[in-house]
């Protein structure tokens, strides 16, 4: 068995929760007079949306730059209002891992989010948030996955090195980025990988 770890981070959206952007762009679409696939060229993780993830840009600017970027003739609430709409749900057979696993190591979370939307996660899921020791948001730190020092301040503020937290994502660059940093670092698909992992190290 390898060296087991001392932590495990997880990452949130889709991982734990479904997330999808296309409720978002659905939700927006109404307030448009741009075909759906304008909608979807224009939006993404340009650099407005990477500042609103390290807290550089608050809502309500990130919430205009989108308005006029996508030529929504909507109130900043209808805005934030279509924004939430990505939240599906949990994914409870990981949460559940986590719980099990966390009778053995702590657990946290590491999301690139943004303060409406963490405000909203904690809301819908509070069995999850309940369920960890520490949460990590990129609006908060100040720093999003992947750049390498944002695994560097979770690491620091867990007292941890980095060989010895195994981190659960969605995202293929973030994982990369997480084991380039030194990290144990699992791409997750589906509850099975990261039952996988952790039964690889007899956490489950």
């Amino acid at each position: 068995m390898p060296t087991p770890p001392k932590a495990l981070l997880f990452d949130v959206g889709n991982v734990l929760i479904d997330v999808d952007f296309s409720r978002v762009l659905a939700a927006w679409a109404p307030f448009s007079a741009l075909p759906p696939d304008e909608l979807a060229r224009r939006f993404g993780a340009d650099e407005p949306y990477r500042r609103h993830e390290r807290g550089e840009l608050d809502s309500p600017a990130y919430f205009a730059y989108v308005a006029q970027t996508l030529q929504l003739a909507a109130t900043p609430s209808q805005v934030e209002a279509g924004w939430n709409t990505i939240f599906g749900a949990e994914i409870v057979a990981t949460r559940r891992l986590l719980q099990q696993a966390a009778r053995r190591l702590p657990c946290h979370l590491f999301s690139n989010t943004n303060a409406s939307h963490a405000l909203n996660w904690h809301r819908m899921f509070p069995e999850l948030v309940g369920s960890v020791e520490h949460i990590f948001l990129s609006h908060e730190i100040g720093l999003r996955k992947p750049e390498p020092a944002a695994f560097a301040y979770v690491c620091d503020a867990l007292g941890l090195p980095p060989a010895g937290v195994l981190f659960f994502d969605d995202l293929a660059e973030n994982v990369a980025a997480a084991r380039e940093s030194g990290l144990i670092a699992v791409q997750v698909g589906a509850p099975a990988d990261v039952e996988a992992a952790l039964r690889g190290f007899g956490l489950v």
